[in-house]
């Protein structure tokens, strides 16, 4: 597909913008993430094409109507591509366009592309695209001339509005049901260091999956999540569904030719840093993850250029302890978005390593898909520079449910039970956030689906 593949549906999408929004300023390089965000709405109107992309123009006169132009892609095959042509094809990377913002939002399941094996992949709970992007107009945005910048201490994803975006009274939350249970996924623990035994894997990042019915208005999340991780995704409101993150985690940030990860791995609860710090286990999965991300970095930058500033460092964010590292680079001349994505996209901290060994083992024993979580999400600037948060510790809400998954890597010392509570240990502040811990009426209800069958466990 071409970047001139246009639709003409037109729809007004209004919202009362922030009072006090900017955007990205090129006139700063920090390892921190930086620069207002505007809260959007994406449309997701528009007749999907032979690649599975859907396109819609939104347009709205008068007050407090944004124009937004978004694009949905629901196919793997070329979906990085198809999305650097749309944008291009939208005034990015080329003269003239510095200016340009985009909301961008990229599901795992276009981890399809780098897959070996032909098995199925695990259904989907709910339905998203795999790519989802949407442009802003430009009357909306204003340049922080005087270079300065938000800094979000480097390890989260884009900026939140300082607007409040909703309370607990805007929706409602149902009793959550659980996919896995503890006997299944000890199984998949187990299978996973069958693998690590054969040397094919050394670490595997295992996810879980809650689901409750969801009433209300899916953006009103952000607004208790800002109090746990003040400085989130923006939420991202598609086709009939929504995304709202609370992540900590930088899966990729760019400013010019320089680009750089913030990878955690490690998690204690909160104020045991000291405990954490001290861990060989967690170090040794950590160290695991920093190597895969400065191979991943070294496929696109300049050799000898990749390097990590930050290694292993403990910081208090989403409510727990983590690790966190950075690996940074100088990219070649001439490295796009799609180049950029495809050698680094999914993330490692939320795959393993090997990658795609990994990756392959994931497909095959999680019982469902991952939907919203794992992927990216952030903004893309129209000179090529990029703020993408890892959606790890982010809600989707489609169909009348909200949906979340937690996970951590599986190593060979892993004790199954030791990784259900770490899960667990990352969902409750997310939880008790949002109004609805699972210690709050009905118990989880396993399973939602029905289970696959996992070979030789």
């Amino acid at each position: 597909m071409g970047a001139d593949v246009v639709d003409d549906a037109r729809v007004a999408v209004t919202h009362e913008p922030p009072d006090d929004v900017g955007t990205h300023s090129a006139k700063t390089d920090h390892p921190e993430l930086h620069g207002r965000s505007l809260y959007a709405r994406s449309c997701g109107h528009g007749r999907p094409d032979e690649r599975g992309a859907r396109h819609g123009l939104c347009n709205g006169v008068g007050p407090g109507v944004e124009q937004v132009t978004a694009i949905e892609i629901c196919e793997a095959d070329g979906a990085l591509d198809t999305l650097e042509a749309w944008l291009r094809g939208h005034g990015f990377f080329v003269p003239g366009g510095e200016h340009l913002v985009a909301d961008l939002y990229l599901g795992y399941g276009l981890s399809a592309k780098i897959r070996r094996q032909l098995s199925p992949a695990p259904p989907e709970p709910c339905p998203l695209p795999l790519v989802a992007c949407s442009v802003r107009s430009a009357e909306y945005i204003v340049n922080n001339d005087n270079g300065s910048d938000d800094r979000n201490n480097g390890s989260g994803g884009g900026s939140s509005s300082d607007g409040d975006t909703g309370s607990h009274s805007d929706f409602a939350i149902g009793a959550w049901r659980q996919t896995w249970s503890a006997a299944e996924y000890a199984a998949a623990v187990a299978h996973v260091r069958s693998a690590i035994e054969r040397g094919d894997v050394y670490q595997v990042n295992l996810v879980q999956h809650l689901s409750a019915p969801f009433t209300g208005d899916p953006v009103a999340l952000a607004s208790r999540l800002s109090a746990l991780t003040p400085h989130n995704p923006e939420p991202y409101r598609g086709n009939g569904w929504t995304i709202v993150s609370g992540s900590p985690e930088l899966f990729l940030a760019r400013r010019g030719r320089r680009v750089w990860t913030c990878p955690i791995k490690g998690t204690r609860p909160a104020g045991a840093a000291r405990e954490l710090a001290g861990s060989a286990k967690d170090a040794a999965e950590h160290v695991m993850i920093v190597d895969l991300e400065r191979n991943d970095l070294a496929r696109v930058c300049e050799p000898g250029s990749v390097r990590w500033p930050e290694l292993m460092e403990t910081r208090a964010l989403a409510g727990v302890e983590h690790m966190v590292s950075t690996v940074e680079g100088t990219l070649r001349e001439g490295v796009g978005l799609a180049e950029l994505l495809g050698a680094t996209f999914p993330g490692g901290s939320i795959t393993g390593a090997p990658k795609i060994a990994a990756v392959d083992l994931i497909a095959e024993l999680e019982p469902v898909g991952r939907g919203a979580s794992m992927g990216a999400l952030g903004q893309v600037y129209g000179n090529g520079d990029l703020d993408l948060a890892l959606t790890i510790r982010t809600f989707a809400v489609a169909e009348g449910r909200i949906h979340l998954w937690v996970g951590g890597g599986i190593v060979w010392d892993s004790d199954p039970q030791a990784e259900i509570d770490e899960s667990w240990l990352k969902a409750d502040p997310l939880l008790r956030a949002i109004g609805a811990p699972l210690d709050a009426g009905a118990a989880c209800i396993p399973p939602l689906v029905e289970s696959r069958t996992v070979a030789g466990s």
